[in-house]
């Protein structure tokens, strides 16, 4: 309100400025009005006050209850009812001010309004505005680098596994996994391709800036992640320096957030069964075949099964401990098995400090079946349990600490030598020789132990007996502990920060087996007429009745990781500026490294830089440096200095681009060049490259000498020789692409990349043996390269309140090629194509495989096959360079390589009202693997790794249906002509095994339903959602024998299809 005083100041008058208004307006002809009192009317107005009538509500149009409304800049307010609505007293001029948790602040203005609605908008993590990159965080706009960024509920999967959930959702990764065995179930992926020879070939994984492995990625819970991102060309991995050259994937948690405690438990129930299971034919089949085999190839040989045993195998009114028809994998192995999974995070706090605390149970279970034959379940059963706290502190209005603490901790039972093991051995036995154990006859009634089958020698594999007969426990443990304290120095100039950061990493593991030694029996004498026998033990003497122990390893790991990093990011009129400086430096150390070499700390440390400008949202460039050292090259060699360019340009911000801005709303054309080093090269055994390595103890050169040569004494050899000129690997990356928005609901990212690396680790393929060398010689001879496109879409359409539609699909090619190989000049030798350059670094070289032998006329007309004895029936090969013969030089590259070139993935999720719907498909094309012969080989003993026991392979459907005999003379039949052994010149990699690895699956399909605010509100809480979900569910492929996916390790522990179903509850 006006004063005398301050009306007397302005216009120097002292009545009252009602006396002037009167007298202006008798005294005037016209009316007319001070500028004076014009202000003071107004202020009159705004002081009138009137009642505001408002309702609140979320953006899927349901009320908000308890939402906080307040006259800006003035205390008091009122709080929205169960329906969202208020009313409330305000002046014309007020400003409402709508706040509540988890929901954007609304700002309101009521001038000419009695009453309104306001729809309140879900509160956006910043980090939806911009992108993480190396050791900061960018506007989107202004990224230049290749960076993929997937949202973390697209990761949500019903399984244990994250990296499970990696293939087909982000351009530029090629994932594929080949085994379902919980706890070796680990995805491998690679980022464009693999070009490299080195012992490690995929990417660095970050996790909140800490170095974990894939297994520690595999524990990360996606409720609990913030973002994930894969940093692909040189200019955002070039800080990583030499860790970052296979590319990066950034992971980062959730943090605090100021306000009351958000509780989010998730329950999850899944069935798990596998993908698919191998056909095995019948037991009259089998042996039948059996004795083809063995008279195919010797008419005169003894049959393993006669008429009779058949006939008797074949009686209904059998006994099934006499002529056993053992379906091994029914008998050992479950339809499906019940796993549990449980999240619980809750975050919050106040001004000074927040946090954010996440727990995580799961409990995966194999398909193992326990019938109670032992008082222990051997069964697979891997309970795990993460815990994640971060807490960030305010210590001043500039200085904030951020902790974290994480901790995974595995505990794990099961059988001896693993499930996959187990698959393989059920595959290997027979099904008609023995059963799985005996009822007791009458001399071992009481007997204190299982009756196991088996035969003479009691030494073929009897997968239930193993299975049955022991368990290993195991446990693991991996501890995370990081602090920070970044320090913002505005007060010295605006932008700039400083950070420190410190980490380490503690891990452990061990393992112990217990087992007996089975009791084997065998029939000794069956009386047909009173269907009783009488049991020979095999091994009275070697079997046992307790359980016996042995340890396994015992690993100890430790890792420290130190980072000092400035930054300076600010904005001058239309230029926007910044600088980053980083020093890193990391230690390992194994605890039982098992040589003096190797039990010494691993230490690397460098330093890294990044300059950026940008001019008016419209054109930015980028330079980023690495300066790396590594202990495993010599003085002259340990550091090494990698620089990388960028440049952008927005063409949508132009003003010449506003025409078509509603068509297209954004397009940025960006390119990148860089050098990457990498030191990760040779073994992870090959410490220093400078030094030599010599056995100070080795028999082969060992001595013998003395008084009738009584005295022996070992030698000294050379493991391997100094060499002071091993130096980094080289690649030089480029990156082409652009960022297109459509009618602001299509999303489409572009790049074309090309990397050569050179300097690539190699031994020499030739060195004469007048040098006396007994080592290999190294050196970095070698180059490679690869190139290739990645292209993402996401498409966001609402259609109106109720209904929404969102579409994505990722796209990769990468191929890779030697370009120089320290090989023998093939092309001088008239071999051509035995070279490796210009090939794939994943292609295979074997035979091409014409068709079978029809008979011994066709044997003596075709080149002759050194790869021992062969019939009609047999395979053929192709003589390539027409010497009449079949041999090494007929090698050539065969089919696709053996990693896939194109990986994809498509999806659609959609919504109504309070349903919603998502299914995703992913798939993988020009990849070939082969299939092992030697192991699918029916009635061999093929070779193996666990074990000496004798092997008997089963005889796949497939093969029954389709095989060369001397009556059906099939010269294209899946299968050659049978055998009891191993036949060499059928065992060649050759395009007779190699199949195409393409393949598209249904990936996962989900359907929620998340209930309506007005009905949890009730019962306070803030979500509650139920759903149903799966993975795996169908898969296309032309190979039917198992999942593709397995590649050629199909007799392992199947892939798994899931089914789930969840409950989510937010309060």
């Amino acid at each position: 309100m006006f004063t005398m005083t301050n009306f007397a100041k302005r216009g120097r008058l002292s009545i009252s400025w009602r006396a002037c208004v009167l007298l202006v307006g008798l005294c005037c002809p016209f009316p007319v009005v001070s500028s004076y009192a014009t202000d003071s009317i107004t202020e009159i107005q705004q002081n009138k006050t009137k009642k505001f009538r408002g309702n609140v509500l979320d953006e899927a149009v349901a009320p908000v209850t308890g939402a906080t409304v307040q006259i800006q800049g003035k205390a008091g307010g009122v709080i929205t009812d169960i329906d969202g609505n208020f009313t409330i007293e305000v002046g014309e001029s007020d400003v409402l001010q709508i706040t509540f948790i988890g929901l954007e602040t609304q700002l309101v203005s009521v001038r000419g309004k009695a009453s309104m609605k306001i729809v309140m908008k879900e509160l956006r993590d910043e980090l939806e505005e911009v992108t993480v990159v190396a050791f900061a965080k960018q506007k989107k706009e202004s990224v230049i680098g290749s960076i993929q960024t997937v949202k973390p509920a697209e990761l949500k999967t019903p399984s244990s596994n994250l990296t499970t959930s990696l293939a087909g959702r982000m351009a530029g990764v090629i994932a594929y996994q080949r085994s379902g065995e919980p706890g070796k179930d680990n995805a491998n992926f690679f980022i464009r391709g693999v070009t490299t020879f080195g012992y490690k070939k995929d990417p660095l994984i970050l996790l909140d800036n800490v170095e974990v492995s894939s297994d520690d990625l595999a524990r990360v819970q996606p409720d609990d992640i913030a973002s994930f991102s894969v940093l692909k060309d040189a200019t955002s991995t070039a800080l990583y320096g030499a860790r970052g050259a296979n590319g990066v994937i950034l992971v980062t948690t959730k943090e605090g957030k100021e306000g009351k405690a958000q509780v989010s438990v998730r329950v999850e129930n899944s069935f798990s069964a596998p993908t698919k299971m191998i056909d095995i034919a019948d037991p009259i089949s089998y042996m039948r075949l059996n004795n083809e085999a063995v008279l195919t190839r010797d008419p005169q040989g003894v049959i393993p099964y006669p008429e009779s045993k058949i006939a008797n195998t074949m009686a209904p009114n059998r006994n099934p401990y006499v002529y056993p028809t053992v379906d091994w994998m029914k008998e050992m192995f479950k339809d499906y098995t019940v796993n549990q999974r449980v999240n619980f995070n809750v975050r919050g706090g106040g001004s000074v400090a927040t946090y954010y605390l996440a727990g995580t149970f799961s409990n995966d279970t194999g398909l193992l079946k326990n019938d109670g034959l032992n008082n222990f379940n051997s069964n697979i059963s891997l309970k795990k349990y993460n815990i994640l706290s971060t807490f960030n502190i305010h210590l001043t209005k500039t200085t904030e600490v951020k902790v974290r603490f994480q901790a995974d901790f595995d505990d794990y039972r099961g059988p001896v030598d693993g499930g996959n093991i187990l698959f393989d051995h059920a595959i290997h036995a027979s099904p008609v020789d023995f059963p799985k154990y005996y009822l007791p006859d009458l001399q071992n009634q009481g007997v204190g132990h299982p009756l196991f089958g088996n035969v003479e020698g009691a030494n073929h594999i009897n997968p239930y007996a193993i299975m049955t007969s022991g368990y290993k426990d195991y446990s693991r443990t991996n501890i995370s502990a990081q602090a920070e304290i970044e320090q913002n120095l505005d007060f010295i100039t605006e932008g700039l920060t400083v950070q420190g950061h410190f980490s380490t990493v503690r891990r452990s593991y061990f393992d112990v087996s217990r087992s007996y030694t089975p009791y084997y029996y065998k029939i000794g004498f069956y009386d047909k007429e009173s269907d009783n026998y009488v049991l020979q033990a095999l091994n009275p003497d070697s079997g046992t009745e307790y359980l016996g122990y042995s340890e396994g390893p015992k690993d100890v790991y430790t890792q420290i990781y130190m980072q000092a990093k400035a930054n300076y990011a600010r904005k001058f009129g239309l230029h926007d500026v910044g600088a980053l400086l980083v020093y890193q430096r990391k230690e390992e150390l194994l605890g039982n490294a098992g040589s003096v070499i190797k039990s010494l700390p691993k230490r690397n440390q460098g330093i890294s830089g990044r300059m950026s400008y940008g001019y008016d949202s419209r054109y930015f460039a980028e330079f980023n440096f690495g300066y790396n050292g590594s202990e495993r090259f010599a003085q002259n060699e340990r550091y090494g200095f990698f620089p990388s360019i960028g440049g952008a340009w927005m063409l949508s911000n132009e003003a010449f681009w506003r025409p078509i801005e509603k068509v297209a709303n954004k397009l940025k054309l960006k390119v990148t060049y860089g050098l990457v080093g990498n030191d990760a090269i040779g073994s992870d055994s090959d410490r220093f490259f400078y030094l030599s390595n010599m056995n100070m103890n080795s028999s082969g050169r060992g001595q013998v000498f003395g008084t009738n040569w009584g005295n022996y004494k070992d030698g000294i050899s050379t493991v391997r020789y100094p060499n002071e000129f091993i130096t980094w690997e080289v690649a030089k990356k480029l990156n082409i692409g652009f960022e297109l928005g459509l009618f602001n609901s299509l999303d489409v990212q572009f790049d074309y990349f090309r990397e050569d690396r050179s300097k690539i680790l190699m031994d020499r393929s030739f060195i004469p043996t007048t040098m006396g060398l007994e080592a290999s010689v190294r050196a970095n001879v070698g180059e490679a390269a690869s190139h290739g496109v990645d292209l993402s879409v996401n498409y966001n359409h609402w259609f109106n309140n109720k209904i929404w539609l969102q579409g994505y699909g990722n796209f990769t090619y990468a191929t890779s090629e030697f370009k120089v190989a320290d090989e023998p000049d093939y092309a001088a030798a008239g071999l051509p194509w035995r070279s490796r350059v210009g090939y794939s670094l994943s292609q295979q070289w074997g035979y091409i495989a014409e068709r079978l032998f029809v008979d011994e006329a066709d044997i003596a007309n075709s080149p002759v096959q050194s790869f021992g004895t062969y019939l009609p029936g047999d395979i053929k090969y192709k003589d390539i360079n027409k010497d009449g013969k079949i041999s090494d030089a007929d090698l050539v590259p065969i089919g696709y390589p053996t990693t896939p070139e194109i990986t994809y993935g498509f999806g659609l999720s959609m919504g109504f009202k309070n349903w919603d719907i998502s299914c995703f498909f992913q798939g993988s094309a020009r990849s070939s693997f082969f299939i092992d012969s030697e192991q699918i080989a029916p009635f061999n003993n093929p070779p193996s790794t666990t074990g000496s026991y004798t092997r008997k392979t089963a005889l796949f459907q497939a093969i029954a249906d389709s095989y060369w005999s001397e009556e059906h003379r099939d010269i294209y039949a899946f299968w050659p002509r049978l055998s009891t052994e191993s036949i060499k010149n059928n065992t060649q990699v050759s395009t007779w095994w190699m199949r195409d690895g393409s393949f598209m699956r249904l990936k996962s399909l989900e359907l929620g339903y998340s209930f309506p605010q007005q009905m949890i509100k009730k019962i306070h809480l803030t979500k509650l959602r139920l759903y149903a979900n799966g993975t795996n569910l169908l898969t296309f492929s032309k190979f039917k024998l198992w999942d593709p996916e397995m590649g050629g390790l199909g007799v392992g522990y199947p892939n798994q299809r899931v089914i789930n179903l969840g409950i989510q509850v937010d309060f």
